[in-house]
């Protein structure tokens, strides 16, 4: 079961992204990630948070449509994105993509990120997506489809990624290691119209972008 989080921060309104709030199968707003669905006319399937950032206005009216609103303390252990990802776990998602998840608030951008570890440990496919990138964690392998030309970069989170392998990227490497701190996988671009990384051991950060 698909599954889409929307949370309160950056979203591109593109043709394609609501095309993808539409179809998903489960569709999750964070707190005040419900404005941005009141903003496209999509109405989720549950709004779950502390409510400290959503709209006055855009609470009373998903109320009135009878959406079911799950409200957390403000004082809790986790994040409403994370609030949320629990919730769709219960439900049987098996793929997990989040929107609105990066911003001005640096914090909450990485804690976000780093819960795509959490998902890569339970064996659920997720990807963070915003207005310029398309993020994913590695801890195998992954294929990408993109344009010819099109960023993407890789950045080991472990202290060690080994056996690291790409095709269809500019730069190709093939059973290397890299070490966190090294920037050697920055910048890539794909060579074709898909690629592939595969890792040994470690922990990959993946970035498709749109500089």
């Amino acid at each position: 079961m698909n599954c889409i989080i929307v949370a309160s921060g950056n979203l591109l309104f593109s043709p394609e992204i609501k095309n993808l709030l539409k179809k998903t199968d489960l569709l999750i707003a964070a707190d005040g990630g419900a404005s941005h669905l009141k903003q496209m006319d999509i109405h989720p399937h549950v709004i779950i948070g502390d409510m400290d950032s959503i709209h006055p206005a855009t609470r009373q009216f998903f109320e009135k449509n009878l959406t079911p609103i799950i409200t957390h303390p403000s004082r809790k252990n986790s994040t409403d994105t994370d609030l949320c990802i629990d919730f769709a776990i219960k439900k049987g998602a098996t793929a997990i993509t989040l929107v609105g998840v990066t911003g001005t608030r640096l914090d909450h951008t990485l804690a976000n990120i780093f819960l795509l570890k959490k998902l890569a440990d339970l064996g659920i496919k997720s990807k963070i997506l915003d207005a310029h990138n398309e993020v994913y964690l590695v801890t195998d392998h992954l294929e990408l489809n993109g344009e010819k030309g099109a960023l993407l970069s890789v950045i080991p989170i472990s202290d060690t990624v080994t056996g690291l392998t790409f095709t269809g990227l500019e730069y190709p490497l093939e059973d290397a290691c890299i070490p966190m701190g090294s920037s050697l996988g920055i910048s890539n671009y794909f060579s074709q119209t898909s690629a592939t990384i595969s890792i040994a051991t470690g922990v990959l950060l993946v970035t498709k972008s749109i500089d």
